[in-house]
């Protein structure tokens, strides 16, 4: 296809290791000098159209600010997610110090990765994803990236193609997107690829000696290689009451789509629990027109995963658009005839509610995985290529992966950490022996205010901060045993994304440096 060439900056303006975005056409382009040549590819990221040039250039390739995903700006190929696609990429010229970017007639912001389709001739082999979340969804896109020929299978409980499960707590619930707005991919993705998708279908075990599948309804399955993928069971609430209707657990977009219907017409809604899904539920119902009311027993949100200082902030943040709380308690029962009216807390005090939402927590989804070794909250332990057993692997909420740098396996359930599982795990059914070194990441927003997390802190010894949490530019680090191991922020999030190659590089400064010289001296030669 013939290219037009349009004149975009001064080669003198753009220096090395610089990017920045231009404009040629009306298309948005971001160009970048790398190793004294220019290269241009597509101006915002794939997955929610955030503007690259805001994010961490580290060597050759650029981190999302939004949601750190990592593309190559040599040839704009994806290499992190959140995002599913590549950056298109341009071709470019240079005439007497000026930098052309050459535009095709038909131009789009995504390019879909160079896939493979099935073909059994060369590939006879059968490989399964239990799990149609996250991790099953990046493994069968990856597989089929690595080239893989073979037949794949993947096996849902739920209805629904794969989709973008942090969106239901966020723009589902205020009504702000519809079910045709939250598949990952259309549906005839799949069919073009040679995914076959097995949906409402429930295993009931797995037998990785013989590797088989049992499924309730008696059937079995064979395969070569399996990803399990299976998520995390919602926890209920055994309580007086707790059957009555109108309570519900968000989990899933049927889930979801029951409770916008039940809310059209209420008023009161209860939230129990003050975790990251019922915080976002409470405000996207507030802004619905709801009187919203959250009940939990910590003193402030977040108390345990961002400290009491930022959990206050957004406690008031919450407050100021209307939503009430009730904390350091818990729910003694609900009432109701038939569907529930009220929710009585432990001090006897009565909340009206036309509808309850909970969200205390998952299960990991493991009962299927027989003669496999589980942790005291049903998760399991991978090694480092996220194997289980010969030909076994897990991904996602249910895989304790070992920390690159401590060893230590822990278990963390982020949308963005099980898609590079499933990247990670997909590349190694394929035969890549590729370790897993991802670097946790998660994001949050309230009423318009978005916090970035990076890293993981299961506790600390001491909270560092630079800037002011109510000015909503700051940034949070977590101390344990003077290793900086979690970083926190609102309104910082090019630094945050430059961090995440630092965590990934293991060249985080250490607690000491930070506090005896300060933020601006201890990572201002690190990050631009």
């Amino acid at each position: 296809m013939k290219n037009t060439y349009f004149p975009v900056a001064n080669l003198n303006d753009l220096n090395e290791g610089e990017m920045k975005q231009v404009n040629a056409d009306g298309t948005d382009i971001l160009i970048a000098k790398i190793d004294g040549k220019v290269f241009a590819v597509g101006a915002h990221c794939t997955h929610y159209g955030a503007p690259l040039a805001k994010g961490a250039l580290c060597g050759k390739h650029v981190i999302c600010p939004w949601h750190h995903a990592w593309f190559d700006l040599t040839n704009g190929h994806l290499l992190e997610p959140p995002a599913l696609d590549a950056l298109p990429r341009y071709d470019v010229d240079i005439k007497d110090n000026q930098i052309y970017v050459g535009l095709p007639e038909e131009r789009t912001e995504h390019k879909l990765p160079s896939m493979s389709c099935s073909d059994p001739k060369p590939d006879p082999r059968s490989f399964i994803i239990l799990g149609g979340g996250a991790a099953g969804y990046a493994a069968a896109q990856t597989l089929r990236e690595d080239g893989f020929k073979g037949k794949i299978t993947m096996i849902t409980q739920e209805k629904q193609l794969p989709y973008d499960r942090p969106m239901l707590s966020k723009n589902y619930l205020q009504g702000k997107v519809t079910q045709k707005d939250i598949p990952l991919r259309p549906e005839d993705f799949f069919s073009t690829y040679s995914i076959d998708v097995l949906s409402e279908k429930v295993a009931k075990e797995v037998d990785h000696e013989n590797k088989e599948i049992t499924f309730e309804n008696g059937e079995r399955l064979k395969y070569d290689s399996l990803l399990v993928a299976t998520g995390g069971i919602p926890r209920k609430m055994d309580l007086p009451g707790a059957d009555l209707s109108n309570i519900f657990v968000l989990r899933s977009l049927d889930s979801a789509e029951t409770i916008v219907n039940a809310v059209a017409d209420v008023k009161k809604v209860v939230v129990v629990g003050a975790s990251f899904i019922g915080m976002e539920a409470a405000a996207s119902l507030t802004v619905r027109g709801l009187s919203v009311t959250i009940v939990a027993p910590g003193k402030v949100p977040f108390e345990k995963t961002l400290g009491p200082e930022i959990g206050t902030y957004f406690k008031k943040l919450h407050e100021e658009h209307g939503v009430q709380f009730e904390l350091g308690t818990h729910v003694k029962n609900f009432e109701g005839h038939h569907k529930v009216s009220a929710v009585v807390l432990e001090s006897g005090k009565r909340l009206e509610a036309d509808a309850v939402i909970t969200g205390i927590g998952v299960n990991p989804a493991t009962d299927i995985l027989k003669n496999i070794e589980k942790q005291k909250d049903g998760g399991v332990v991978t090694d480092g290529y996220l194997s289980l057993a010969p030909g076994l692997y897990a991904a996602g909420d249910i895989a304790a992966v070992p920390d690159p740098h401590t060893q230590q396996p822990r278990r963390i359930e982020h949308w963005r950490y099980a898609l590079q599982q499933g990247f990670a795990a997909a590349h190694n059914m394929a035969g890549k022996d590729q370790a897993f070194t991802g670097v946790p990441f998660f994001w949050t927003a309230h009423f318009g205010v978005s916090l970035r997390y990076l890293g993981h802190a299961e506790g600390w010894d001491e909270i560092f901060y630079d800037g002011d949490i109510p000015s909503k530019k700051f940034l949070a680090f977590y101390i344990k045993n003077g290793r900086i191991t979690a970083i926190a922020g609102i309104g910082r999030d090019k630094e945050i994304a430059y961090m995440e190659q630092l965590f990934k590089d293991g060249k985080m400064p250490s607690a000491f440096d930070l506090k005896q010289n300060g933020y601006s001296q201890t990572f201002g030669s690190l990050i631009n």
